[in-house]
């Protein structure tokens, strides 16, 4: 059996560690900045916030919906958020294991994001991974503004 992809994005945000955590539970913020791209439109948002609780957003994009669903397994705040997570084209059940783990440094706070994928979504890392980026990227914009 092959061994999962890990793969492993960190950022440093000039907020408080419960900020930075409670932005992904809020759907006003994580309409803002979850999987949102330049192009796109947000036309769904449906959080859960609870451990068995999931998220659902849907972004229309010029080449169609794209749909990104999670399972909460962990919810520490401010520390840890723990999730299944699926995105278009993988069915309901091929799920990946996504950790985000928040530490409080002297001007704010580190997020820790790993993705463990199986190999069967190899093809995705580098896309993947551009992503997570991006979408750190887009929180650290909301919690300046």
């Amino acid at each position: 059996m092959s061994e999962p992809i890990v793969l492993t994005v960190t950022r440093d945000f000039a907020a408080p560690a419960e900020r930075v955590f409670d932005a992904w539970l809020d759907p006003a913020d994580a309409v803002r900045f979850l999987f949102a791209t330049p192009d796109g439109e947000m036309i769904r948002c449906e959080i859960d916030p609870r451990v068995g609780g999931g998220f659902t957003l849907t972004e229309r994009r010029p080449g169609g919906d794209a749909e990104h669903r999670g399972r909460y397994l962990e919810i520490d705040r401010p520390r840890r958020l723990v999730f299944l997570f699926a995105a278009d084209p993988a069915e309901e059940g091929e799920w990946t294991r996504v950790s985000i783990d928040i530490a409080d440094v002297s001007d704010g706070c580190t997020l820790t994001l790993t993705h463990e994928m199986d190999p069967q979504w190899a093809a995705y890392e580098a896309q993947t991974r551009k992503g997570w980026t991006m979408i750190l990227e887009s929180l650290t914009r909301i919690l300046e503004s």
